[in-house]
């Protein structure tokens, strides 16, 4: 049977093993650094996203598209019209998805529904519209009749793609960083779940010394 002094020895050892551990242990920096950075996200704010880089490419983008697609309407005659029907489709197209998402990130609405990866789906819809503007830009310069309305379009079509594609480049450069921290995350969650089972171990082996 073990004394008192025994057991406060035991309970000494015991707290030193578990502040040694604690010490030891290389993920602590990079944990807490995370965390912040988890904490600072999700406490985005709406009007902190607007006044943002992404925020304001965003709103360029809405406001860009909508008046392409206005010059493009105003087009009374057309032969041949495929120009001006494939500019007028992404025109109106990307003002509406563009639209949805800039008011999705300005109402936070994207942390509500955490399951949806935002970033690769913001990636992949700038992405497509820059694609698809500039393929309607080309289109429309190559088929127009050189009215106002159709140079104008044209200018606007090339305007807006060149903000899609540093858009773009911004949403590749947040994707690929949010899956480097995801990347760490998972791998400090498997190193402390390693050290708890080493230190378990170690404090079972310590009783039954």
């Amino acid at each position: 049977m073990r004394s008192c002094e025994d057991a406060d020895g035991f309970d000494g050892e015991a707290s030193s093993a578990s502040m040694i551990s604690g010490a030891a242990s290389p993920y602590q920096p990079t944990t807490e650094r995370l965390q912040a950075d988890t904490t600072r996200g999700s406490n985005r704010c709406g009007a902190l996203y607007i006044s943002s880089t992404a925020g304001v490419l965003k709103a360029l983008q809405v406001v860009l598209s909508l008046i392409g697609f206005i010059c493009i309407e105003t087009v009374m005659m057309c032969s041949p019209c495929a120009g001006v029907y494939l500019f007028e489709f992404v025109s109106c197209s990307a003002f509406v998805v563009t639209g949805v998402l800039l008011l999705i990130f300005s109402l936070n609405l994207d942390l509500k529904v955490p399951r949806v990866n935002w970033s690769l789906m913001d990636l992949v819809i700038t992405a497509s519209c820059t694609v698809f503007f500039f393929l309607a830009s080309v289109v429309l310069a190559a088929l127009n009749h050189r009215s106002g309305a159709e140079i104008s379009a044209v200018v606007f079509g090339f305007l807006v793609t060149c903000v899609y594609g540093v858009n773009t480049y911004l949403c590749v450069r947040r994707w690929c960083s949010e899956e480097q921290r995801h990347l760490q995350t998972s791998d400090y969650i498997r190193a402390r779940t390693a050290s708890r089972g080493e230190q378990q171990v170690f404090i079972t082996i310590q009783i039954f010394m």
